[in-house]
């Protein structure tokens, strides 16, 4: 998968809200910010930001189950898994 370049846009721009609105709602990355060449913020939709935040969940929940299984944890059959959390969620 290739990933976007991120656009990047001068702090004058930021003057535009409705221009940066805009380009929020219409891109599917964050977009940096910068002053004098330099980035030094981003800002991203609430979808980008959303879709971000669950794959940083998403790996935490795997580098934390990695780690258990490291350190003597019992493997898990992974449809018995599945199974066990329809039953418990009712999903």
């Amino acid at each position: 998968m290739i990933q976007e370049l991120p656009k990047i846009l001068p702090v004058n721009e930021l003057k535009n809200t409705a221009k940066i609105l805009k380009i929020c709602e219409e891109s599917d990355g964050p977009i940096v910010i910068t002053r004098n060449g330099y980035g030094k913020a981003v800002i991203m939709s609430i979808e980008v930001y959303e879709k971000l935040f669950e794959q940083i969940e998403l790996a935490t929940l795997i580098n934390e189950s990695l780690n258990d299984f490291k350190n003597g944890g019992k493997a898990v059959d992974g449809k018995q898994f599945l199974n066990e959390m329809m039953q418990k969620y009712g999903k």
